[in-house]
């Protein structure tokens, strides 16, 4: 199964925000000394948090649309700014408001590991 690329009308607005989480596993042994390791092969994954203001509602609905399809679970493509290549993302959480009949939307992308690339 091919998956799809996240292409939206328009790039999303300055100020996209990554954060990552990292899993560690930790042994604690006392007097301040512990031994960290890294939990599992991809124990940092990237939260990249995308905002668009003044949408129109063809633009909003494209990009509604989109992740409506995935329905949360499924991942796709999709290359943020400063990123030479994609990497797999799936969004559960995005928001849309209006004003007016102009559009605003954020989306929370979770970097994915799944196998079904």
């Amino acid at each position: 199964m091919s998956l799809p690329t996240f292409s939206p009308p328009v790039a999303p607005s300055p100020g996209t925000a990554f954060k990552p989480t990292i899993k560690i596993l930790e042994a604690d042994f006392g007097d301040g000394y512990s031994q960290p390791t890294p939990k599992g092969l991809n124990n940092i994954r990237e939260t990249l948090t995308l905002a668009w203001g003044g949408l129109t509602d063809w633009q909003m609905v494209e990009i509604n649309d989109f992740f409506r399809a995935r329905r949360g679970s499924e991942p796709f493509w999709f290359a943020p700014v400063g990123d030479a290549a994609a990497r797999l993302w799936t969004c559960k959480e995005w928001d849309r408001k209006t004003d007016q009949g102009i559009w605003q939307m954020t989306a929370t992308l979770v970097e994915s590991f799944s196998l079904q690339a």
